[in-house]
């Protein structure tokens, strides 16, 4: 049985980024959007990315923070950051940690083939308690989805 469902209690975390460590305790009283993305410089963690970084002055309004998580390195998010203008705070989890924590790190299959990876997932915490949770997102409006429910709350 999952441990992450929503009501339960988010995991403890903290991630590598440019701007220094990234804890869950740094969000006590506040709200958060922890999405976690496959890659860096790919098409659809590009297309998350930009969707997220056009509405981050929408969420600061409802007094959510963003965060985007991928095992890729802070060197390489700073990198995808600056080429196109993400405004979003990207977390690195290089060893994978935070990510299996969340339950994020799935079997998945591609042509056939097994593999494990990250499942692109979205996790809504309001003071530390999980409140909502996308599993296998799909890009398209997915970010404004996420931004009406942090309205909601």
């Amino acid at each position: 049985m999952s441990k992450i469902t929503e009501g339960a209690a988010a995991p403890d975390f903290e991630l590598e980024s440019a701007e220094g460590p990234i804890r869950l305790a740094d969000f006590k009283g506040k709200t958060l959007v922890l999405y976690f993305y496959p890659k860096d410089d790919t098409t659809g963690c590009t297309m998350e990315g930009q969707d997220f970084t056009a509405l981050a002055p929408e969420f600061a309004k409802a007094g959510a923070t963003v965060v985007g998580a991928s095992k890729d390195s802070v060197k390489s998010h700073e990198k995808f950051a600056g080429k196109y203008g993400l405004t979003v705070r990207l977390g690195s989890d290089p060893q994978g940690g935070v990510i299996e924590r969340f339950e994020s790190w799935v079997a998945k299959k591609l042509y056939g083939r097994e593999y494990m990876g990250i499942e692109r997932s979205t996790f809504l915490i309001r003071d530390g308690v999980i409140r909502r949770i996308w599993r296998k997102v799909k890009v398209a409006g997915h970010a404004k989805a996420v931004l009406d429910a942090v309205k909601a709350l």
